[in-house]
């Protein structure tokens, strides 16, 4: 609802998600990419429809309850980074771990950042870091937890290319090796591509499902979204 009144953004939204799969989700500006990413992952909760994430009805769930699944289970990289800046990266990374009653928190923390490159910049504090250092620190952030589904909202826009594409280049290889499934949010079409599927929005619609580069034969439901 707004004040003009009521505001549509997904709709009749039917969506399979399988796990271990990459999708992309494509359209231009204002098609309901981050909306869907957003109600899919617990952020947002759709006004009808169902969202259900392994096996659990994630649309109604509190506030409280779905934070508490995210916890475990989800992992976000928001093209913003939205690092803690008063946190060192690795305590930055340690969060989530800490937050899960993880032991050893800091020494997995230390392990992330390492596998993407930041075992020199442990102790640097985000404005200390480039913009590629720190999306590297909220991918191992996102990563630490070891979740079955990994949410990527434009991860590369802040980013120049070179460095942006050695982002993303991370970002399938650990989503690959740990088997986790990945939703990513992009306008670039070459990116997308690198998906087992390709979901094209398109005025809250979803106007076509196609087969990317990679189309993989994962299996067992991971996501179902509906939003009507």
């Amino acid at each position: 609802m707004s004040q003009a009144g009521p505001v549509n953004i997904l709709n009749g939204i039917e969506l399979v998600i399988r796990q271990g799969e990459a999708v992309g989700l494509v359209g231009p500006s204002g098609s309901g990419k981050s909306t869907m990413l957003m109600v899919m992952s617990g952020l947002e909760r759709p006004t009808s429809g169902k969202v259900t994430v392994k096996s659990k009805v994630l649309s109604g769930l509190s506030e409280d309850e779905a934070a508490r699944f995210r916890r475990g289970n989800v992992g976000i990289v928001f093209q913003s980074f939205h690092l803690i800046p008063t946190m060192t990266a690795l305590e930055n990374v340690a969060v989530p771990l800490e937050l899960a009653l993880v032991p050893n928190a800091f020494d997995k923390a230390k392990e992330e950042l390492v596998a993407v490159g930041l075992g020199h910049r442990l102790d640097h504090y985000p404005s200390q870091l480039s913009g590629g250092e720190q999306q590297r620190v909220a991918l191992a952030r996102a990563m630490a937890p070891r979740p079955s589904l990994i949410f990527a909202d434009e991860p590369t826009g802040n980013l120049d290319g070179r460095t942006g594409a050695e982002i993303m280049e991370m970002m399938f290889k650990l989503q690959h090796e740990r088997g986790s499934t990945l939703i990513l949010v992009t306008h670039d079409e070459t990116l997308a591509r690198r998906c087992d599927r390709i979901v094209r929005l398109r005025d809250g619609y979803i106007e076509s499902i196609e087969d990317g580069d990679h189309a993989s034969a994962a299996a067992d439901v991971a996501v179902a979204a509906v939003a009507e």
